[in-house]
């Protein structure tokens, strides 16, 4: 099933009088991939914008690319950065692409504005009467709230009580309403229970819920997909070999991108990774864990299974713990002694949980294939420290100071002593018993059919008839832009 454009002309005009009146422009997909077609006007106004102002020129920084100051800032190459082998302790090159230097401080911004957008310049979706709804264990409602706003849509964020602070005094400035619900990170089930009972509410709302909108999926696909082709077209030597890439499977958004990175390197592989605590695709199972930001209990119903190569779990003792590491004075002086670059150091504040479970997933890639120095991973910061430095207080009032002897330990148990454990090289049966999961979510308890979990499965143009969608939305967003007259 590919994303519904279908046009309801009555809304769609509605919407068109809403971005008329509020001056606001909606970017192409193209643009966020290639800002250099972004028009100088906006590139001129956004010199003097904040990149987290509520100013709708702030959709054009939906972008891999933008320059990495909080204000007034311009475009450039992918944000990324190369980490060395004295921190990882693996040959291979590992290569992050940076999150924080999105509107909101994390990618989901992109991912939130590419379930929205198809819906408004339809008129599927009506920002005059509606509601947008955006279940999320985090950052993805942060994302969604915030394209509302800049959309001048009203919004409800939904996400667990036990996220960090930070994200919740951030909506309460700019979601219409927070809901709260049951648990922490892993509790997802409450989140879609929470959206059955505002469908039921009689309210005039659309629920764009991340882990079924394949908006999500082709955002990622197209945009953070070339993003990572753009970085290795500028790192890559000719005796180099890119292997894979790695994400954590959260909505499963992000880990599209491996798609299209598989499509140019078809011998690549693409690693999913989620928390040993909550071991859902290594092994059917389930529990609570601390890795904000990587939602779980199910499998996605994006996530293209059968395009996975294997699955990585990650403690989340290892990622609290390393996060202490990365980000504690004595972590720090720590690093620095063990001769990793201080400034290499100076910027591990970049890694948020995610991130830094990202980076152990591709660490333990690594070691399994037993990867050189010609060999290069790629993986993803979700988001930065800046969303977690409340959980650091929580750690330092728990645990007490942070000490060097703490930083050696870490440093040797967490980085050094990384090992291939809790790991799955997937088989096709075992694509399979972890596709086949998605029927007990999304068939039985969310109302998607069997013929189209079927579909996923075994229809080849299934996956490839979303990814051409790009294309046909950006024209239809060009189309929606020029009859609200908003383009000088």
């Amino acid at each position: 099933m590919k994303i519904d454009l279908t046009v309801d002309p009555e809304r769609r005009q509605r919407a068109i009088q809403r971005v008329r009146e509020r001056g606001i422009i909606i970017p192409t997909f193209a643009q966020m991939k290639n800002p250099q077609l972004i028009p100088g006007e906006i590139k001129e106004e956004l010199r003097s914008i904040g990149l987290w102002d509520l100013n709708p020129r702030n959709l054009f920084r939906i972008s891999w690319k933008n320059e990495p100051v909080p204000q007034g800032g311009g475009f450039g190459r992918v944000n990324y950065m190369e980490l060395p082998s004295s921190l990882t302790g693996v040959p291979a090159r590992i290569v992050v692409l940076v999150g924080k230097w999105f509107p909101t401080g994390a990618h989901k911004v992109g991912a939130a504005f590419g379930c929205l957008v198809p819906r408004l310049v339809t008129g599927q979706f009506d920002p005059t009467t509606q509601k947008a709804v955006w279940p999320s264990t985090g950052n993805y409602c942060r994302g969604g709230a915030y394209d509302s706003a800049l959309l001048g849509c009203e919004s409800i964020a939904i996400l667990p009580e036990g996220m960090s602070r930070e994200r919740f005094e951030w909506l309460e400035k700019i979601a219409g309403e927070i809901i709260a619900t049951p648990g922490s990170e892993s509790n997802v089930k409450e989140i879609f229970d929470k959206c059955w009972e505002l469908r039921r509410s009689g309210q005039d709302l659309m629920i764009f819920n991340q882990f079924e909108e394949f908006g999500n999926y082709l955002w990622h696909y197209e945009v953070t997909g070339h993003a990572m082709e753009e970085v290795l077209t500028e790192i890559m030597g000719p005796r180099d070999n890119y292997c894979g890439m790695v994400s954590a499977t959260g909505s499963a958004g992000t880990i599209a991108s491996g798609d299209y990175m598989k499509q140019l390197f078809p011998a690549s592989k693409i690693v999913a990774s989620e928390a040993l605590q909550c071991p859902t695709l290594l092994e059917n199972g389930f529990g609570a864990h601390r890795i904000e930001g990587i939602g779980d209990k199910h499998v996605p119903w994006v996530h293209n299974v059968k395009n996975t190569d294997m699955v990585v779990a990650i403690d989340d003792n290892a990622v609290v713990r390393l996060a202490r590491l990365f980000n504690e004075p004595a972590g720090r002086a720590y690093l620095v002694q063990q001769g990793i670059p201080e400034e290499v150091v100076c910027r591990l504040d970049l890694l948020g949980f995610s991130g830094i479970s990202n980076m152990l997933s591709a660490i333990k890639f690594a070691k399994y294939y037993e990867l050189g120095e010609n060999d290069i991973v790629i993986t993803i910061l979700t988001d930065s420290m800046d969303l977690y430095s409340s959980r650091l207080q929580e750690m330092q009032a728990e645990f007490g100071e942070y000490r060097e002897v703490d930083a050696a330990v870490d440093f040797a148990h967490y980085l050094m002593g990384q090992s291939t454990d809790n790991m799955l090289e997937l088989t096709y049966p075992a694509r399979r018993r972890i596709h086949n999961l998605k029927y007990y979510t999304w068939v039985e308890q969310q109302g998607r059919t069997y013929e189209e979990i079927m579909a996923q499965w075994y229809d080849r143009d299934y996956w490839t008839g979303i990814q051409k969608q790009a294309a046909e939305i950006d024209a239809l967003i060009e189309e929606f832009n020029r009859d609200a007259g908003v383009l000088k």
